[in-house]
């Protein structure tokens, strides 16, 4: 039975180096071994072997004919751990699923777009996306990837940020038409507040009274689970209610929402991170280069 201690590929490594490199001490350097632990080891793998792969004299080393044998066989081995490497890494293709959870807002307005670019960039990469704004467990939701809001609290996870945001009041001009226009946080209490139905971070909204900021509660007749929802209710009336910039920046040039209480001094921000299992280094390389696109090409502002 083989010996379970015997670093057999690491062995042939070093024989394949001082073969090409032409000595033991060229190969010592190279591979950041004293030369007495190459020879030492060369002299090991012999007595392993039963057999003399090298004749050394004082100006070259010159192989057996087993000597031979064993670097051509050696070589293409280690070519074979190479490759087995590469492909279990998919570092030349990355291939299979991406699994991502991503907040309904972010998955819309920015995802989404860019979503054709990155699978025409990877062909080997297919991607199933869950939308919802709760924050998951990745492991137990069977998620590579999940793009959230706010600040990161669970330490197990790590993260890249993918910007920040400001946070901005928004109504539709029919709602303020009927309702007024908010000029204080005062004003707010006259006002439906349309929030969302689960606990968030940020959990009130604030704004200008006089020369002071207070927060304001967000109470109203409407909840929802996702900024999306939200966002087409206000759109459609319902009330205000306070979002990401960058998920209303179309409906505000097109005149379908319009912005209140838009004073500098209020004006929060939110920032956006792609979190993941796991240190970079470890990652498969379908997770990797979707980070890297994300970073690139998905950032918020």
């Amino acid at each position: 039975m083989a010996r379970q201690d015997i670093n057999r590929s690491g062995e042939m490594e070093v024989f394949v180096q001082v073969v090409e490199l032409g000595g033991f001490s060229v190969a010592a350097r190279f591979l950041r071994m004293t030369p007495s632990a190459v020879s030492k080891l060369v002299a090991r793998l012999e007595t392993r072997l039963g057999t003399r792969l090298v004749n050394r004299t004082t100006r070259k080393l010159l192989l057996t004919p087993e000597g031979r044998t064993f670097y051509e066989r050696s070589v293409g081995i280690l070519a074979d751990i190479e490759e087995a490497e590469r492909s279990a890494a998919n570092l030349d293709d990355p291939r299979g699923l991406i699994r991502i959870n991503t907040s309904a807002a972010y998955g819309t307005h920015v995802l989404a777009p860019l979503l054709a670019d990155f699978l025409e960039t990877y062909p080997g990469i297919s991607v199933e996306v869950v939308q919802t704004d709760l924050v998951v467990d990745l492991l137990a939701e069977r998620a590579d990837i999940a793009i959230r809001a706010g600040a990161m609290r669970d330490s197990s996870l790590v993260a890249r940020k993918l910007g920040e945001t400001p946070l901005v009041i928004v109504g539709s001009p029919a709602y303020l038409a009927r309702h007024g226009v908010p000029k204080t946080a005062s004003d707010l209490e006259q006002h439906s507040r349309l929030g969302f139905g689960y606990v968030r971070a940020l959990r009130e909204w604030s704004a200008p009274e006089g020369e002071t900021i207070v927060q304001v509660p967000v109470i109203g007749r409407v909840s929802a689970s996702d900024g999306e929802a939200l966002r087409h209710f206000a759109i459609g009336g319902a009330g205000l209610v306070q979002l990401a910039q960058f998920t209303v920046a179309e409906d505000l040039k097109a005149g379908r929402l319009v912005t209140v209480l838009d004073d500098p001094r209020t004006r929060l921000s939110e920032p956006f991170h792609a979190v993941y299992v796991g240190q970079g280094g470890h990652l498969p390389a379908r997770i990797r280069v979707m980070l890297d696109f994300l970073a690139k090409h998905g950032r918020v502002s």
